[in-house]
C-alpha cells in the first residue's frame, strides 16, 4: 500500500510543475474562439474573431458586473479593462497588464495573442496554473471596433484547463519513455528504450514487491506471475523513476 501511495504522490508532484491549456474553445454566439495557456508564471490568451469588430472576453460567470475583469480588443490602445455594470462602458485599467504579442489579420479573421502574469495586477482575475474550470463571458461589436453596445453577439463559456507538456519537455519525456509490450502479456514482456534502464522492481496492486530485475536484454519472463495487475517501478540510468502498469493474463 505504501508503494501505491508513493506512485500517486510522484504523479501529483509532477503535475504541479506542468503547464495547462484549455485548447481552442468556440464562442459561437459571437463567432469567436479563445484559448488559454498557462505556465508556473504566465498566462497566454489567444483570441480570434471578426477582423473589423470589437472583441471582448471577461472572467467570471455573472457577466459585466461591477468590478469584473476583462480583455477587450478595440480601436484604442488599451486592452485591460474593468467592467462597471450592465449597460455601462468598461473602464481601461490604469496598469495595462496584458502585453499583445501578435495581432494578425488573415482574410476576415483577426488573431490576437496576449500575455500577462498569472495574478495580473490590482483588480485582475487571478488565473491558476492548475487543472480546473474557468468561467468566461464574451461579446463582439460587429463591424465596429470602438467600445460600445454589442447587441446579441454575446454569451458565456467554460474553459477546462488540463495538463500539457511544453515542447522541450515533451521531447525529453519521449526520449526517456519506457514502454512495456505486449500489454496484456502472458509469458514475456519487452521494454522500449531498455538501454536506459538500470533496474526494475515489480509490485502487485496491493503494493507488495514480488520481484527485482536486472535487465540483461530487452525482455523479461513473467510467466510465473499470477494473472492480475502489476506496477513496474523502473529506475533509469540517470537516476529518475518511471512507472508502468502491466496486465498479466
Amino acid at each position: 500500500m505504501k508503494k501505491v501511495l508513493l506512485i500517486v504522490g510522484l504523479v501529483s508532484a509532477g503535475a504541479a510543475e506542468a503547464q495547462f491549456s484549455s485548447g481552442v474553445v468556440n464562442l459561437p454566439a459571437a463567432s469567436m474562439t479563445v484559448k488559454l495557456d498557462t505556465t508556473p508564471t504566465t498566462v497566454t490568451l489567444t483570441l480570434t474573431g471578426d477582423s473589423n469588430s470589437m472583441l471582448g472576453l471577461g472572467f467570471g460567470d455573472t457577466g459585466m458586473e461591477d468590478g469584473a475583469d476583462g480583455f477587450i480588443y478595440n480601436s484604442s490602445a488599451s486592452r485591460d479593462y474593468t467592467f462597471n455594470g450592465q449597460g455601462i462602458t468598461p473602464s481601461a485599467d490604469a496598469a495595462q497588464n496584458w502585453t499583445v504579442t501578435t495581432n494578425n489579420v488573415s482574410g476576415s479573421t483577426r488573431t490576437i495573442v496576449a500575455t500577462r502574469s498569472l495574478s495580473g495586477g490590482a483588480g485582475d482575475f487571478a488565473i491558476p496554473n492548475a487543472a480546473g474550470n474557468i468561467d468566461v463571458f464574451y461579446s463582439r461589436r460587429l463591424g465596429q471596433q470602438a467600445l460600445g453596445y454589442h447587441g446579441s453577439d454575446r454569451g458565456y463559456a467554460t474553459l477546462t484547463m488540463t495538463a500539457v507538456l511544453g515542447t522541450n519537455e515533451a521531447a525529453i519525456a519521449q526520449s526517456k519513455k519506457v514502454l512495456l509490450y505486449p500489454n496484456p502479456a502472458k509469458e514475456t514482456v519487452s521494454f522500449k528504450n531498455f538501454d536506459k534502464i538500470s533496474s526494475v522492481d515489480i509490485y502487485e496492486s496491493s503494493g507488495r514487491k514480488v520481484r527485482s530485475v536486472q535487465l540483461e536484454g530487452s525482455s523479461i519472463n513473467v510467466a510465473d506471475l499470477r494473472p492480475g495487475s502489476y506496477y513496474f517501478e523502473i529506475t533509469l540510468k540517470d537516476g529518475t523513476l518511471t512507472y508502468e502498469k502491466l496486465i498479466k493474463e
